[in-house]
């Protein structure tokens, strides 16, 4: 078990079934043996956590949700835009992928246009891990556009604490807005907010 778990914390805390079997069979056969007896988790068909792993906060999105973009909620979180707390990982993908979720952590799978998709995508480090993530103002133009499913309320609030920054560029906002089809949207939320 040492030997397995020195190569698990050596590669972020999670181990492939090809890495296993890349080092020889008889490892593959102990990270089996170690899921069945409960020393490791299967987050997903061929990858296998720490117990302890699991309970970190950030998950690392690309063994996960291979080509997976933080978003929505998660994103919102990130920059401090909403006082809500998500309780689970909101993750967008190409529409034309198709993905497995795994039973744990909980995931809400986004499936959006290439446009929506590749537009504002940026890595940022949480938690010593590199994860992909929308800009800010690609999620607040995600709030605006999606304000009937996440509430009025809650699009409003993200949108003010995004302008009450000194960081804002309404330039790139409106930039995103209009990629996005929110522009008058966006507009007219700006004019009663400035």
């Amino acid at each position: 078990m040492e030997y397995i778990e020195n190569i698990i914390r050596n590669n972020g805390g999670y181990i492939t079934a090809n890495q296993a079997k890349a080092v020889n069979r008889t490892t593959y056969y102990k990270v089996l043996e170690l899921v069945r007896n409960g020393d490791l988790v299967r987050i997903r068909p061929g990858v296998y956590l720490l117990p302890d792993e699991m309970a970190k906060t950030m998950i690392d999105v690309e063994i996960v949700i291979p080509g997976g973009v933080l978003c929505m909620y998660s994103a919102w979180s990130h920059y401090g835009l909403t006082t809500q707390i998500p309780t689970e990982y909101y993750i967008a993908i190409a529409r034309n992928r198709k993905v497995r979720t795994p039973e744990y952590p909980p995931i809400t799978i986004y499936r959006w246009d290439e446009v929506a998709y590749e537009t504002g995508i940026t890595h940022t480090v949480i938690e010593g891990i590199t994860v992909p993530v929308y800009d800010i103002e690609k999620s607040v133009c995600d709030a605006i556009k999606h304000r009937n499913k996440i509430g009025i309320d809650v699009s409003s609030e993200i949108l003010k604490n995004y302008l009450s920054r000194k960081t804002r560029d309404i330039d790139k906002l409106m930039k995103y807005a209009k990629i996005m089809r929110v522009a008058s949207t966006i507009k007219k939320y700006l004019e009663i907010q400035l």
